[in-house]
């Protein structure tokens, strides 16, 4: 897309007033950098996800409030991670970290373990041991 025709539509972006780098052709046909501040494709796109993100998290809780699920995945979902992302972030195999999504399994945990789940969601352990959906 030429540098001229990079779209200036009031994004999310904008909104905080923040605009996005883009690369674009100039007027001598060489690619260079110019400045955005949204795209309406784009913001449509985001939020789309950005609801199903929530919606993902309110299904999270619901599970949770139905003795379904241990705190640990309504964190998980809340910071956007997924079981692979959580893993190596608290260093403990996948296979482990799914087992902690038992509420059972959870309330057994140690606290070193706790520690590091707590650590990780920038959270007390009590937070995450006290945690209640709304």
């Amino acid at each position: 897309m030429k540098k001229d025709e990079v779209p200036q539509d009031e994004g999310s972006l904008a909104k905080v007033g923040v605009n996005e780098l883009c690369y674009a052709v100039d007027e001598n046909g060489n690619y260079t950098t110019t400045q955005s501040s949204g795209w309406d494709v784009k913001t449509a796109a985001l939020d789309e996800s950005m609801r199903l993100i929530e919606e993902r998290v309110q299904e999270t809780n619901k599970q949770i409030a139905e003795g379904k699920l241990s705190p640990i995945a309504y964190f998980m979902e809340l910071h956007r991670m997924d079981l692979p992302i959580l893993a190596s972030y608290v260093g403990i195999h996948r296979w482990f970290v799914k087992r902690h999504f038992n509420p059972k399994r959870f309330q057994k945990l140690s606290n070193k373990t706790l520690i590091k789940y707590a650590d990780v969601f920038n959270i007390s352990v009590e937070e995450l041991k006290n945690y209640k959906p709304n």
